[in-house]
Formats: C-alpha cells, sequence, structure tokens
C-alpha cells in the first residue's frame, strides 16, 4: 500500500507555465532519504501536500500541486501554480515557501535562494513609490553616490548631541544622517525631540550650504506607533522614514509602506536580523530575496553590504543584490539568482555600510558604480578633525573616483583626504 505521495510532486520533464511561480532552494535531505524524494516533500509541504495520501481528492487538486522540475545535486527549482497564491499578499506567500518547510525533520538543511515572480503576481503589488530617478530628484543629486552617516556610537547620544553631530554631516558635504537600527526611542533621545532638534540644524545647514539634506529616522515600532511618528516626520518636512524591516516584519512595511506614500516620505529599509536568515550558506533565506522582497513590497532602498567592510557578503553577491535592486530585467546567475523582469515596478537603491571609510571608498564604487546610497559613519566620525572633515574627506574620495586618480594623487592638494589616509589608509575592518 502506498502511503506518502511525494513523488506525485515531482516531474523533471516538467514545462513550467508563464504564469507559475518558480523557486530555487538548495537541500540537503535527511540520512535515509533520497534527493527525489526530498525535492518532493518541499513541493508538497509548500503546496497542497501532506504526509499522507488522502481518501478522496476534488480532480482540480492536481492543478494547485507545485512540481519540482530540476534537480541537481543539492539545488533544485520548483514550480507553483499563480492559483495559490492571494493577490497582493505577500505575508502568505512567505507562509509557503518559507513556512513549514524549513521544519520537516526529512530536510537537514534548506535555503530559499530566490523566487522568479511572474507579471501575473506582481502586477498586484505598487513597488517603491519614487524609484530611483525620483529620489535623486528629490535630493538634486545627480551623477554621483547618495551619502550618508550614522552619528558614532550608533546609540548613546542625547537627541541635542545627536543633532549636532548631524549638522556636522551635513556641512561635510552630506545628504543623509542616519538613525542606527537600535536607536529609536530611548529615555536619553525620545524620537520627538531628535526630529525636532535635527530639524532646526537641517533647516540651518540648507541655508547655509544651499543643498538639500535629509535623514532617516528609524520609526520603528509596533504600526500604530509608526503610523505617529511617520506622521510626525511629515510634519516637520522630512522626505524619509527608517523601518527595520526585517524585525518589524513583512505585514508592517506593507502597511507602512502605503501610509509613508501618503505623506510623501521613501523608506529607507535597515535589515537588522538578517543575518539570522542569510548567514548560514545551507539554511535559511538569502538576502537576495530578502532584498527582492522588499522591492517588491515598496521600500526605496535597503542595506545590501559593502564586500569590503565589517561585515559578510562577496563582491559577487553585492553585485547580484544591486542589480536585482536597480535594474528593470535581471538574468539568472547560477546557484544565486532567477531570471527576474520587474515590469512596472520601480527601481530601489542598494546602500553600503559597515566599516567603511574614506580609503575603500574607490573600492565600493569600483562594486556598485554611483546609482547606490553610500553610507560612512565611523569612517567620518573618526577623522582626526573631526565628523565635518571626515564627510569632506570622503568627499574627495569619491571626486578621486570620478576623476580616475588615485586617492594618494587627490590628497596632494585635499588636506582632509590626506588626513584620513594617514590614519587609515587602505585598511579592510574585521
Amino acid at each position: 500500500m502506498t502511503i506518502d505521495w511525494y513523488k506525485e510532486f515531482v516531474d523533471l520533464t516538467y514545462e513550467p507555465a508563464p504564469d507559475d511561480l518558480i523557486c530555487l532552494f538548495y537541500f540537503e535531505p535527511a540520512a535515509g532519504i533520497r534527493s527525489k524524494e526530498a525535492a518532493g516533500r518541499i513541493a508538497s509541504e509548500s503546496s497542497t501536500g501532506t504526509w499522507t495520501t488522502l481518501h478522496t481528492l476534488p480532480p482540480r487538486m492536481k492543478s494547485l500541486e507545485a512540481t519540482a522540475f530540476d534537480i541537481e545535486g543539492n539545488v533544485v527549482k520548483i514550480a507553483y501554480p499563480l492559483a495559490l497564491w492571494e493577490e497582493g499578499n505577500a505575508v502568505q506567500l512567505l507562509s509557503g515557501i518559507a513556512g513549514n518547510i524549513f521544519g520537516m525533520k526529512a530536510i537537514r538543511n534548506l535555503r530559499l535562494i530566490d523566487a522568479s515572480l511572474p507579471q501575473a503576481y506582481l502586477k498586484y503589488f505598487k513597488g517603491p513609490h519614487f524609484g530611483n530617478n525620483g529620489i535623486r530628484k528629490m535630493m538634486n543629486v545627480h551623477k554621483r553616490p547618495l551619502t550618508g552617516a550614522v552619528p558614532k556610537p550608533k546609540i548613546g547620544f542625547s537627541a541635542q548631541e545627536h543633532a549636532e553631530v548631524g549638522y556636522e554631516t551635513w556641512m561635510g558635504g552630506f545628504d543623509f544622517v542616519k538613525d542606527d537600527e537600535n536607536l529609536t526611542s530611548t529615555p536619553f533621545n525620545r524620537f520627538e525631540d531628535r526630529v525636532k532638534k535635527l530639524s532646526a540644524l537641517r533647516d540651518k545647514a540648507e541655508q547655509e550650504t544651499g543643498e538639500r539634506k535629509s535623514a532617516f529616522l528609524n520609526i520603528s515600532a509596533d504600526t500604530e506607533s509608526m503610523k505617529k511618528r511617520a506622521d510626525l516626520l511629515a510634519e516637520y518636512g522630512w522626505n524619509y522614514a527608517m523601518i527595520d524591516v526585517v524585525v518589524t516584519g513583512t505585514a508592517s512595511v506593507m502597511t507602512m509602506r502605503d501610509y509613508c506614500s501618503d505623506l510623501g516620505l521613501a523608506i529607507h529599509a535597515h535589515r537588522a536580523m538578517h543575518a539570522a536568515f542569510d548567514r548560514n550558506k545551507k539554511h535559511g533565506i538569502s538576502m537576495q530575496f530578502i532584498a527582492k522582497l522588499m522591492r517588491l513590497i515598496g521600500v526605496s532602498q535597503i542595506h545590501t553590504g559593502t564586500a569590503v567592510g565589517k561585515l559578510t557578503g562577496s563582491k559577487k553577491e553585492s553585485i547580484a543584490l544591486a542589480d536585482m535592486l536597480r535594474e528593470k530585467k535581471t538574468p539568472a546567475i547560477e546557484g544565486m539568482l532567477l531570471e527576474q523582469d520587474w515590469g512596472r515596478i520601480k527601481s530601489a537603491f542598494p546602500v553600503s555600510s559597515g566599516g567603511l571609510h574614506p580609503g575603500l571608498v574607490p573600492e565600493v564604487l569600483n562594486i556598485y558604480g554611483t546609482e547606490l546610497v553610500l553610507l560612512v559613519s565611523g569612517g567620518i566620525h573618526g577623522h582626526p578633525k573631526g565628523t565635518r572633515a571626515g564627510a569632506r574627506a570622503t568627499m574627495q574620495a569619491i571626486e578621486a573616483w570620478q576623476e580616475g586618480v588615485t586617492l594618494e594623487e587627490k590628497a596632494k592638494h585635499a588636506k582632509d583626504l590626506k588626513e584620513a589616509l594617514e590614519k587609515w589608509g587602505h585598511y579592510k575592518p574585521r
């Protein structure tokens, strides 16, 4: 007697339909489980299957089954019929392709690498409100990276101290001041106080420089509190809100995308806690899929790493992530990305941050080009002459890259950069 029906979810001759949603998984079967059976279990548990055969099934149920159609070593592609997915509900998508399957005893390791989203699924999502061109127009910054910095240490300053560091950052030529992921509204730095004090110094910096200045202020909390904080940002003339998108959750980000859009706020997405899902290359969810999900939902930018700073992530991964966020169409990269056509969904910026200083700027720009948000924080505040000089040194490093000269050559006529190189050189923090 047949007890289970996993083999019915595997068909290596299957040709995916144009509106199938296709997932790329890395998997390792548990002891005693064959590869083909393990692939069938993944497809079964993430669609219409269960652990045993059922007494009766409506004939139409067959058309809702996921199909493992390509198995190469420990990598499997699974096609999911469009009808399995509720229109415009990214939460339900995760419940399927990143839900119970991670807890199956028959699978020792499982990693969701990527998902190719068909146009018939994409059309129910709004994507980023502004797109990269809209952000550049809003900030009046063209032909160079957008720049920003977190006051360091990342938490501990009073609202006044935070604002004063922010002012020095702006006066050094940077576009943005950024809260870090664990600064929300603490007893020593309440969100409302920080907004008010930063607003006053933003206005002062704009008057003195003639440039547009802004900030990524962290509204992360329960959704109702985030709405109130977004309202306050709009009241004080800000054009961005920052959200820790992994810890606040997919549903809240979906809600806040529309709420912020109505207020004219772009969303800066911090990826705090992402490594709990993506650092183990054999299990969990890849950063490229997390970033893809956030572009789908509609953030304007998300952290993607540096490849040369203090956080994990290779050059190849950084480029793949950046292109997936910026481009209208991205080709498949074996073992990393599936082909994706974003259709009418607008672009989002990659954000490069983590252990950067002026000496590393050319390497980052060689990886990303200029279509990014470049965050250099400790690497400006640690400058021997202070934050303003550190920001100027970073802008000089950007100019050197654009001019096609070395930092050392540029430093002959750029004192701030010279002093930065004397301290850090091209040091790569670990």
